[in-house]
């Protein structure tokens, strides 16, 4: 059966409460389906198994359109069954079926919506009587103050139909609130407050306040602080590591998880949180020695999942998880000593989901669970005011769960069928139940922060509005408490002096909510901490995950990665759903031929002009394109120029061969193509436009060919994610970037390695030459397979470049003057306008410099390498 991924918008119209008169009478066992499709059927069959029974006839039957609009409807008699099989399609090959899951329905009357099934439900063809019910007056408000932060607690209030938010009052102030919990951030120190809250529902009624409850805040925290580096970033190389898998500089802090055993992790003595903080601090003098100037970690707000290593399943993204910190070494302390020398830190950073738990201070679900016989070993038992920690496992290697389960639905619990069996098993034997693990279609999650569906279509707009996975709740990011919840926990970051974010999964946000809420939010703190010219210092490069090799991603504008950097060019509703909505469709029937387009990346002739960043949205991006087609440098280079004129300015675009995720062509194992194609790609990356990025291990090729992630099923040794540590193990001093001073242990023969020493002298070049590092490009008049001239002018730099990599070309139409060669330091005096070079060997490099007046030309840049000669 064709297994079921269509689109749920993640915001349905709200359908006024309807009933249906009583059914004619019919036999005993017998259904009445209403379902709701995808708004694209015109047709729809209900392919069905009584229980017991045999399946009907694929497509199945037609069903009937009901009386209300975007309703069909089908009576099927049972016989003697008590119950049926279901699934939906609209006989074109698109299927329903509940995820692979298919859906049960008993006998009675049933509706089927959005992946949820109401049993003994009411129809939806006669609108209810109006609701004049207030709800009920909350009870049980507690308060509670941590430094200038008051937590506010209560009992769920009740209603006939339901209650869909909460009225806090604070004095005069009104906040709201989706569920029945809420943190007011900011406050006076030592001061006091009163609150009361009062409840709503879906029609406007609301209910008498809460008894008040007075709390006084504490002192104020200790502000954490810290201030960027600033400078333009395109003059940076990247290094990215996984902070948990490069170097372990605290032992202390290393945890195994629950999957430790089962991964095979233990056997190698290599628990999943092995490098830290103090790690990186320990070994910033190699990377320095390597040549980089810009750290790219991953992200380091706690986490909240079983194999969470790697920090993309974010439960508290106020906290720095402790699993990465030690004594002396902070995150804060991480900062300052990168800094200090003179390096970046640019930190990974989500919107788009938390982990399967929820988020701290925003909502955390409570799930169903059970110690019995089963079940007692994975949840533990609750104690009052425990909370969860890391750091504390159990000796399964379980952190303490007991505040996230309940074997009896919370009154705040809108989960269908809590606690009862799913007929499914887990995969040790034991029984599974309703509500016992996330899912969107469950109704776990309220619907106000959280989506509420998968994501069937990779290109359509669900999308950006839809679950990735299980373990990643997915916001709803249009929502203006959790923009707020986002906005106020990455400002925490910002006044830590981070110097740039890397936006995970950027692409599964509405470009219009990162135009209209988080990039103008993130653009405002940093204004207001450092000014206007030194926020736009701070960088911004988003993963607009585009996994093809054309220009358009399959014709789809709004998943392309170049899409992303650009303003908006239409006002829209007001509403961030309808606003998401207008836009995709918008920019869809405007197609890849109406897309705006840039010359900020190319040279005009041999000229540098003032680039247009007026339409610049603040989010630069990872070049996906190069990146999936780095199977070799040539491919790469052809594609990436290709698309460069749909980019806002393609000298920002961060450009790597592979990374944490994929290889070249999305491939699941590390780049592979050997030592000398990695010296081409690093050839060109560190010449052509953009901001070259290396993942870790790359400088020797580690892990080559080892497939990258497999998650908790094969051990992390064994994959692109292996602990690095043994190889940098030692010590190491850095003169300069790109300059070892002295090294010993196992780090020196690693900093000896050929490619090594081809990395340090092409981040020397492009260190002393500004065209490499900001110039535009141009590839008229160039003949060659790699080859462009570059320049750069501001104020009194004016930089100019020829460039070939592993062959020769010829430039005609150049400058006359002195050109001076950055790699071996040799001269050709142009006269007539055209420069050849002779050049034959994979992955060596020319960079001819015009030598100008209050402009010289570098010279030669370093010492010949195997490849650089």
């Amino acid at each position: 059966m064709p297994r079921f991924l269509r689109r749920v918008l993640a915001a349905l119209c709200v359908l006024p409460l309807l009933v249906l008169d009583a059914p004619a009478a019919r036999a005993a066992n017998s259904v009445t389906v209403y379902y709701r499709p995808a708004t694209s059927w015109t047709t729809v069959n209900i392919h069905y198994a009584p229980t017991g029974g045999s399946w009907t006839t694929a497509p199945g039957v037609a069903m009937t359109a009901s009386s209300c609009s975007g309703w069909y409807q089908k009576s099927v008699d049972l016989g003697t069954a008590a119950g049926m099989q279901v699934v939906f399609n609209n006989g074109s090959g698109t299927w329903d079926n509940n995820a692979g899951k298919n859906y049960s329905l008993g006998t009675g009357v049933s509706t089927v919506n959005a992946g949820v099934v109401t049993a003994n439900a009411t129809g939806p063809c006669v609108t209810a009587p109006a609701d004049t019910t207030a709800p009920s007056a909350p009870a049980g408000l507690t308060a509670t103050a941590v430094n200038t932060t008051v937590t506010l607690a209560w009992t769920a209030s009740a209603d006939d139909v339901g209650v869909v938010g909460y009225q806090v009052s604070r004095g005069a102030t009104t906040l709201s609130s989706s569920t029945n919990a809420y943190a007011d951030r900011g406050l006076t120190a030592k001061t006091s407050y009163t609150y009361t809250v009062k409840a709503l529902d879906a029609a406007g009624n609301v209910s008498a306040a809460s008894a008040p409850a007075t709390v006084t805040t504490g002192e104020a925290a200790p502000v954490t602080q810290g201030e960027m580096l600033g400078g333009d970033p395109r003059k940076d190389s990247i290094y990215f590591v996984l902070t948990a898998r490069f170097y372990d500089g605290d032992t202390g802090n290393d945890r195994g998880g629950s999957q430790n055993v089962a991964s095979g992790n233990a056997a190698n003595a290599d628990p999943m949180f092995r490098g830290d903080f103090k790690g990186l601090v320990d070994k910033l003098d190699y990377i320095k020695a390597l040549g980089f100037s810009a750290l790219w970690i991953t992200p380091v707000v706690m986490n909240r999942s079983d194999y969470d290593y790697h920090g993309y399943h974010g439960w508290d993204f106020y906290r720095v998880d402790p699993r990465l910190e030690s004594t002396g070494a902070s995150y804060q302390n991480l900062i300052d000593a990168a800094h200090a020398k003179g390096l970046k830190i640019y930190q990974d950073v989500v919107y788009n989901h938390s982990s399967r738990w929820g988020a701290n201070g925003l909502y955390t679900p409570t799930v169903y669970g059970v110690r019995d016989s089963q079940w007692s070993w994975y949840y533990q038992e609750k104690v009052a005011g425990k909370e969860y920690d890391p750091l504390a496992e159990n000796s399964a290697g379980y952190p303490y769960n007991g505040d996230l389960w309940s074997s009896t639905a919370t009154t705040a619990s809108t989960c269908p069928n809590y606690g009862t069996p799913t007929g499914a098993k887990s995969k040790e034997g034991y029984t599974l139940y309703n509500c016992q693990w996330p899912s969107p279609t469950a109704s776990m999650f309220p619907s106000a922060l959280y989506h509420q569906c998968w994501i069937g279509n990779w290109e359509g707009e669900d999308s950006r509005s839809c679950w990735l996975h299980e373990d990643l709740a997915d916001f709803n990011t249009e929502n203006a408490t959790v923009q707020k919840y986002l906005i106020d926990a990455y400002n925490k970051y910002i006044d830590m002096g981070v110097d740039g974010f890397r936006i995970d999964t950027a692409v599964h946000i509405p470009r219009v909510t990162w135009n209209r809420r988080f990039l103008p939010a993130l653009h405002d703190h940093l204004v207001q901490k450092y000014g206007a010219a030194k926020a736009d210092d701070f960088y911004v490069f988003g993963e607009v995950a585009a996994f093809v090799n054309d220009k358009w991603n399959r014709g789809s504008v709004n998943h392309s990665a170049q899409f992303y950097t650009w303003k908006e060019r239409k006002t829209y509703s007001d509403d961030d759903v309808a606003a998401a909505l207008e836009q995709f469709d918008y920019e869809n029937n405007l197609g890849t031929g109406n897309q705006p387009t840039s010359t900020n990346a190319f040279l005009n002739g041999n000229t540098y002009h003032a680039p247009d960043h007026s339409q610049f949205s603040g989010m630069n991006i990872i070049d996906m394109r190069m990146h999936m087609n780095f199977s070799d440098a040539q491919n790469a280079f052809n594609n990436g120029k290709d698309s460069d004129d749909s980019v806002n300015d393609a000298t920002y675009n961060t450009v790597y061969v592979d990374s944490h995720d994929y290889g070249p062509n999305k491939s699941s194992t590390r780049y592979s193509g050997g030592t000398d194609a990695w010296a081409e790609n690093m050839s060109l990356m560190w010449t052509f436009r953009g901001i070259p990025t290396l993942y870790y291990g790359s400088e020797i090729e580690f892990q080559a060919g080892k497939q990258i992630d497999c998650g908790p099923t094969c051990p992390l040794a064994t994959t692109g994610r292996a602990y690095y540590g043994d190889k940098i193990s030692g010590t190491v001093t850095a003169g300069d970037f790109g300059v070892v001073s002295s090294a010993s242990g196992n780090v020196a023969t690693t900093l000896s390695q050929p490619l090594v020493k081809h990395l340090q002298r092409l981040n020397q070049i492009r260190r002393a030459v500004p065209a490499l590092q900001m110039g535009q490009y141009s590839t008229d008049g160039v003949s060659g397979s790699m080859a462009y001239k570059r320049r750069y002018t501001s104020g009194s730099v004016d930089s100019f470049a020829l460039i070939t990599v592993s062959g020769g070309a010829t430039f005609t139409g150049i400058p006359n003057g002195t050109y001076v060669d950055a790699v071996t330091g040799a001269k050709q005096v142009v006269t007539g306008g055209s420069l050849t070079v002779s050049l034959s060997a994979k992955g060596n490099l020319r960079v001819y410099v015009l030598d100008q007046t209050g402009n010289p030309a570098p010279g030669k840049v370093g010492s010949d390498t195997t490849y650089l000669k």
